[in-house]
């Protein structure tokens, strides 16, 4: 564990399989057990070398504390204030590095919607649904800031910088019909080209199903469900179901939700998924 969080949750938050993170922290422990080095900072060429493997590690803690793979809550701010502390320290110690920036970037822009994400039950609010009144603005602003300096050093098609200024688009919508889905669509595109993930491509379709409509991105997601790393990833089952809800395939909607429900380790999305679920049910046409 790292933490406090577990395997599962570390392959959740890096977009990659369990098995291949779990062989990556052995070689981490590994090489660190056997170099017998004490811990000083970094500095010039080691400091750029060493850096992604941190960002990582904050990108980690920050994204567990914003959506709770396990638990009771959905939301952990501990961690995401935690993770946003480190991420303002790494801008500082290495402000020529570019990705620094994009993370620090996405993580301010993430968390200026915690306000909105949950009800006073602590259940979830999805994002075209939340009160963009409850958005911090300040922390947009610093967020923008950040995003502009990551592109200011280069660092435009960075990881962390493609996904802030995905998340860019959405804080600077002033309501859920001015958010530009086509320009989300296209950033995404350039995520799956930079990294090979079916995560990142789930996401694509979300946007493309927003642009172009729910049957364009049922193609993408049906196609989806033969990734082996998908298998037991709920919210594959969680964006079929609203495609095929939009689709007014209520039956089969049902079904993904609660297929989705049984594979959430969460008890808030659970319960989410399973309102869905029945919400799906409720608007099927009634037997002949």
């Amino acid at each position: 564990m790292i933490c406090g969080l577990t395997t599962e949750e570390i392959a959740r938050a890096f977009l990659q399989p369990e098995a291949t993170i779990a062989q990556r922290i052995v070689r981490a422990k590994r090489t660190l057990s056997d170099s017998g080095l004490a811990y000083e900072t970094p500095r010039g060429e080691e400091l750029s070398e060493r850096l992604a493997s941190v960002l990582e590690v904050v990108y980690l803690i920050f994204n567990e504390g914003y959506t709770a793979a396990r638990g009771d809550e959905w939301l952990r701010p501990q961690l995401c204030n935690d993770g946003l502390r480190m991420g303002r320290v790494l801008a500082s110690i290495a402000p020529q590095e570019a990705e620094a920036h994009g993370l620090l970037a996405l993580m301010e822009l993430n968390a200026s919607r915690i306000a909105a994400r949950t009800d006073k039950a602590g259940d979830p609010i999805l994002l075209m649904d939340q009160n963009r009144g409850l958005w911090d603005q300040l922390q947009i602003r610093r967020g923008m800031l950040a995003l502009a300096r990551a592109r200011q050093l280069g660092g435009a098609s960075g990881f962390y910088a493609l996904q802030a200024a995905i998340i860019a688009c959405h804080a600077q919508a002033g309501a859920p019909d001015e958010t530009p889905w086509p320009r989300i669509a296209e950033l995404y595109t350039e995520l799956a080209a930079l990294v090979r993930s079916p995560v990142i491509e789930l996401n694509r379709a979300v946007a493309v199903g927003m642009a172009e409509g729910p049957e364009a991105a049922l193609a993408i997601v049906d196609d989806l469900a033969q990734e082996p790393a998908l298998k037991n990833y709920h919210l594959l089952g969680s964006v079929r179901g609203d495609l095929l809800h939009k689709l007014g395939r209520f039956e089969e909607a049902r079904a993904a939700f609660e297929a989705a429900a049984r594979l959430a380790g969460n008890q808030r999305e659970q319960e989410l998924l399973k309102r869905r679920a029945a919400e799906a049910a409720g608007g099927a046409p009634k037997p002949v």
